[in-house]
């Protein structure tokens, strides 16, 4: 195609495939469903929904370019726009960058055309033109044009006489006039010098936005000087509004008040040692593993009931940031980190509550940087965002956590983002977050709610300031990343581990990995932190106290056992452990011997066995399954009768409702398990037994869900097309762009409708197939398919036989065979259109 593009469908017809993989790779929803053709993919690009996405990834340069665009003349050159980016004296930055951004425009399909007549696509133009209802970024108001559009012939003479132009025959002119004038930097500047100090403060005030402002009936003086001179228009009963062209003289030609061509700095930097930073992140990466671990734990034996509408309770949830001694915004990014990693979920039973799955067990299992290799993945890729928990929704009610409402899908982009740029930075270099946020904010600026319209007061004392934008989900979002990153143990001191590095890390250029990408760029960083984690040790130091100190992380089956025989007292460098007879019964419970237990302190402490522990062991075991609970409704077995007189006389007994069956049995109307903690709670030691008299073994982790997969993230729109899909995309456009413009020769009546199918009989439409296969020549075809739809294609028959034709078929770049009877009319193409 040769001469000037006429239409953004016969641009993008004059690019090279490599950039319509381009434009398909930045706006990936014109992918679905793939274009039939370059037409379709120019009134695709069009679309409202389309343009939007695509405007809302731009930068802000370009984003401001394109708003300059929006407000200047349609088309408009390029010197033009740099004019009212730079303004007047010009800007070197400006004009380095922006042809980036005109290139950018460019390459989304929201900008067309040669340099010398740049559009923008109508769809975006009506986004970005200022308007009452929806100012622009840039405070400009209509132009003189628009703002005068009814306004009577003789009020228009009226104003261009006072503003010593010449008087004119009709409005057009007049308005022309007027316009040149605002736009001529002299004359405009000597209308000016004639103008009240107040008048031009008014004009000052309404300089940069909002350029509305209202009047009374009878306005000031100065107000009037302006209004008689079009710097003021009415737009209303009682409202005026600066025109587009004065505001630019008086801004100096500039769109907006200050062009942002380069990203703001990350600054001021920290640097530190790089060993120091990766050594902390891997002590906050172990204590994760521990806080996730405890959590597990506290869970064992099922967790916290499912609210109705989903999520858990407030009070579930400061019970568990007791237990994991934080605060419950604390505990609530532990609880959704551990369910991202598919490690905790809700059972789906009856009486529906939360409990580990089957994977928290393997997960358990595993090495300590395998165990946090899964939780980075799962945090890096999920869309639930914690830090939202307990705020209200849209309907006032409160956001659970666990609950179904804590989707975000801007939150993995946000995430990979902002630590992308603090890998930029030098190893062990930190930055303040505000910092990271004004980066993030520059490369997806803010859309925040239309400014409020000013009020100009009768005495032209001022207009109201247009509000700031508001602090917006990306910036939180981001703000979130930071902390949960130093949690996680991603960075540490603010700044970026090797580690973390690493696990940033992808093979493509696309900001969304595949989950596989992640998962092997986690395992990667793994690698790299697990010499950095402290080694675990296998003894304890018992104190006479009743106390063990533990001198370090301690190896999974010595954790397990003396988690059972004791309680963590306090956590740290080194956990101390506290023997009780609870805790002791509880090692009972689970099957262990007094001698094994004996046996098991002596094996795995440096120090002796304190003569205080042992006896407290020996003493419990004396007692421990003297009373034998099962299930009647319940009852009390003992061979000792005294005993159980004792326990039928004591009052606090009354609520277990006991009554003796025999010198030997006591019968209770409660269940077991209530009639175990009713005895355990008033001293005694009781053991449970089964129906064949045998003593139940307590095991902690008796109860799990069903297994359960990890939360789906939620998609922040189409996903991001890979090359395969991009060429195979690109050759069946450009197919069917062919199938859609080839030159047909004319063709026997009845010939086709304008924009129809061609229309031949069976005989006609046979030969026709036979004759293109002997000269190897290219046909255009009506094709109806077996559901009913009919399309055109351009083919090439190879072979005809048995009621069908074989042939290479254009549009779809392939060889395929269609029924001769499906075939609803054939046409010769011009010899020089395939």
């Amino acid at each position: 195609m040769t001469g000037t593009p006429r239409t953004l469908a016969e641009e993008l017809r004059t690019r090279t495939d490599r950039g319509l993989v381009g434009l398909l790779r930045a706006r990936p929803d014109l992918l679905n469903p793939v274009p039939g053709d370059v037409t379709q993919l120019a009134t695709r690009a069009g679309t409202r929904a389309s343009v939007v996405r695509a405007v809302e990834r731009l930068d802000r340069f370009v984003l401001q370019t394109a708003e300059a665009l929006a407000v200047a003349p349609d088309p408009c050159p390029y010197d033009t726009l740099g004019a009212l980016m730079a303004g007047d004296a010009g800007d070197p930055a400006v004009a380095a960058e922006l042809p980036r951004a005109v290139a950018e425009l460019r390459a989304q399909a929201l900008v067309w055309g040669p340099d010398d007549r740049l559009r923008l696509v109508r769809t975006a133009r009506e986004l970005l033109t200022p308007s009452p209802a929806h100012p622009s970024p840039t405070g400009l108001g209509p132009t003189v044009a628009e703002a005068m559009a009814g306004m009577s012939p003789g009020r228009l003479q009226e104003i261009i006489a006072a503003a010593g132009l010449p008087t004119t025959h009709d409005p057009v002119t007049a308005v022309g006039a007027l316009t040149t004038l605002f736009a001529d930097r002299v004359r405009m500047a000597a209308l000016l010098d004639t103008a009240p100090a107040e008048s031009v403060a008014v004009l000052d005030k309404l300089l940069w936005g909002p350029p509305y402002g209202a009047v009374t009936d009878r306005p000031a003086p100065h107000l009037q000087w302006l209004l008689d001179r079009g710097l003021l228009i009415p737009a209303g009963a009682r409202n005026v509004v600066l025109p587009r062209e004065a505001a630019l003289h008086l801004r100096g030609g500039r769109a907006h008040h200050a062009a942002e061509p380069v990203p703001p700095a990350l600054a001021p930097a920290t640097e530190r040692d790089p060993q120091l930073v990766d050594n902390a992140a891997a002590s906050q990466a172990f204590t994760a593993l521990a806080t996730v671990e405890e959590l597990l734990k506290e869970w064992d034996l099922g967790g916290p009931a499912v609210l109705r509408a989903g999520g858990m309770s407030v009070r579930d949830l400061k019970r568990t940031a007791t237990a994991l001694d934080t605060t419950e915004q604390l505990a609530a990014f532990w609880l959704e980190l551990a369910y991202a990693a598919g490690l905790i979920a809700s059972d789906g039973e009856a009486g529906e509550r939360f409990a580990a799955t089957p994977a928290a067990e393997e997960w358990l299992q595993l090495p300590d940087h395998a165990r946090w290799a899964e939780l980075a993945a799962g945090w890096l890729a999920a869309t639930r965002a914690p830090g939202i928990v307990g705020t209200a929704d849209a309907k006032g009610r409160a956001l659970a956590v666990l609950g179904p409402h804590l989707d975000r899908s801007p939150a993995p982009e946000v995430r990979r983002r902002a630590l992308a740029l603090l890998a930029a930075l030098p190893p062990g270099t930190a930055v303040p977050a505000t910092a990271v946020l004004a980066r993030l904010r520059w490369e997806r600026p803010l859309r925040g709610g239309a400014p409020a319209t000013g009020q100009l007061p009768a005495d032209g004392a001022g207009a109201t300031a247009a509000p700031g934008p508001a602090d917006d989900l990306r910036s939180r979002l981001a703000q979130w990343t930071l902390a949960e990153a130093e949690l996680l143990g991603v960075t540490g001191r603010g700044a970026l581990a090797t580690h973390g590095r690493i696990l940033i890390d992808s093979p493509s250029d696309s900001t969304a990995p595949t989950p596989a990408e992640t998962t092997a760029a986690a395992t990667r960083a793994a690698a790299l932190l697990a010499p950095l984690l402290p080694e675990p040790v296998d003894h304890v130091l018992l104190q006479a106290d009743l106390t063990a100190v533990a001198p370090g992380p301690l190896r999974r089956p010595l954790a397990e056992a003396l988690g059972v025989l004791a309680d963590i007292e306090s956590k740290g460098g080194a956990t101390v452990y506290r023997f009780t007879p609870g805790s002791v019964r509880r090692a009972l419970d689970a099957g262990r011997s007094a001698a094994e237990l004996q046996e098991f302190l002596a094996a795995h402490s440096r120090t002796p066995v304190p003569q205080p522990l042992a006896y407290l062991v020996d003493d419990v075991a004396r007692k421990h399954g003297q009373l034998r609970i099962g299930a009647a409704a319940a009852y009390v077995r003992c061979d000792d009768d005294a005993l159980l007189s004792e326990i039928l006389a004591d009052r606090r007994a009354a609520t277990l409702r006991l009554r003796r069956l025999a010198p030997t049995v006591l019968a209770a109307q409660t269940s077991p398990d209530q009639l175990l903690d009713g005895l355990r709670a008033m001293g005694y030691a009781p053991a449970a037994e089964s129906a064949a008299g045998d003593v139940l073994i307590a095991r902690a982790d008796s109860y799990r869900t069903p297994p359960r997969t990890a939360p789906a993230p939620v998609p922040d729109g189409p996903p991001s097309p890979d090359p395969t899909l991009l060429a195979a995309a690109v050759r069946a456009i450009r197919a069917g762009d062919l199938a859609a413009t080839a030159e047909r020769k004319p063709v026997q009546a009845p010939a086709p409708a304008p924009g129809g199918f061609p229309r031949t009989t069976s005989a006609e439409t046979l030969a026709t197939m036979q004759a293109a296969v002997l000269t190897n020549s290219a046909l255009w075809i009506g094709y109806v398919n077996a559901d009913g739809a009919a399309s055109q294609r351009v083919i090439a028959p190879v072979r005809v036989e048995g009621g069908f034709v074989t042939a290479y078929d254009h549009t779809s770049d392939e060889v395929r065979t269609y029924p001769l009877h499906r075939i609803t009319g054939v046409a010769e193409l011009a010899d020089d259109s395939v």
